[in-house]
C-alpha cells in the first residue's frame, strides 16, 4: 500500500526514509551497515546516484538523494533489492544470534503481499518528499544529521560515523557525498 509520498519529479532531489520491516534493528550490527554503505557508494560511482545527505539508524535510513539521469525511482528500487538480498543472505550464512527471529519476520512480511516471494526486508514506502526550496533542504539535512544526537548515541552530529554530517564538517566520511552548497 502506498504512503502517499511518491517521486513525482525524478529530476529533483528527495528526502527519503528506507525502513526495515517491523522496525527490526538490523543496523545495530556493523556488518549490515557496511553493506548499505558499499551499495550507496557503488550507486554513486557507477549508476549516477547523487547523495546529498544520509544517516543510518538501527532500523531505518534517512537520506536526501537525486539521480543524474532522472532515474531515481529505478535506482532506489535496485538499491533496495540488492541490499535486501545481500543482507538476508548474510544473515542466513553468518553467525547472527537473531537469525531465526529475523528471518521469520521477513518471511511473514513477504506472505502479506504479492511483491515478494520469500522475504521482505524493506517496507515498500520511501516517504519521498521533494526538495523544492533551500529552506526545506536545510530543514531536512538538519533533521537527518541530528537524528543520532536525538537518539542519544553522540553529542555532535559529526561524531556519528554512519552519517554525512562528517562530510559537511570537513571530516572524512565513510563514503563520498555530493555536498550541497545551500
Amino acid at each position: 500500500m502506498s504512503d502517499g509520498y511518491q517521486i513525482e519529479n525524478p529530476a529533483n532531489a528527495y528526502f527519503l526514509t528506507f525502513q526495515v520491516i517491523d522496525w527490526v534493528d538490523i543496523f545495530s550490527r556493523k556488518i549490515y551497515r557496511d553493506i548499505l554503505l558499499e551499495s550507496l557508494d557503488f550507486c554513486r560511482k557507477e549508476k549516477g546516484l547523487k547523495i546529498w545527505a544520509y544517516a543510518m539508524m538501527t532500523n531505518h535510513v534517512h537520506s536526501i538523494l537525486s539521480a543524474k539521469n532522472e532515474n531515481l525511482p529505478d535506482l532506489i528500487r535496485d538499491f533496495k533489492r540488492f541490499t535486501a538480498t545481500k543482507i538476508i543472505r548474510t544473515i542466513q550464512d553468518g553467525p547472527e544470534s537473531r537469525k531465526d527471529w529475523m528471518l521469520k519476520r521477513f518471511e511473514f512480511a513477504a506472505r502479506r503481499n504479492d511483491r515478494n516471494s520469500h522475504h521482505q526486508f524493506w517496507t515498500h514506502e520511501n516517504h519521498a518528499e521533494e526538495i523544492i526550496t533551500s529552506k526545506f533542504l536545510n530543514q531536512k539535512m538538519n533533521y537527518i544529521h541530528q537524528n543520532p544526537v536525538r537518539a542519544g548515541w553522540v553529542e555532535k552530529p559529526q561524531d556519528w560515523l554512519y552519517s554525512s554530517a562528517r562530510n559537511y564538517m570537513g571530516l572524512k566520511g565513510l563514503i563520498d557525498i555530493d555536498i550541497s552548497d545551500h
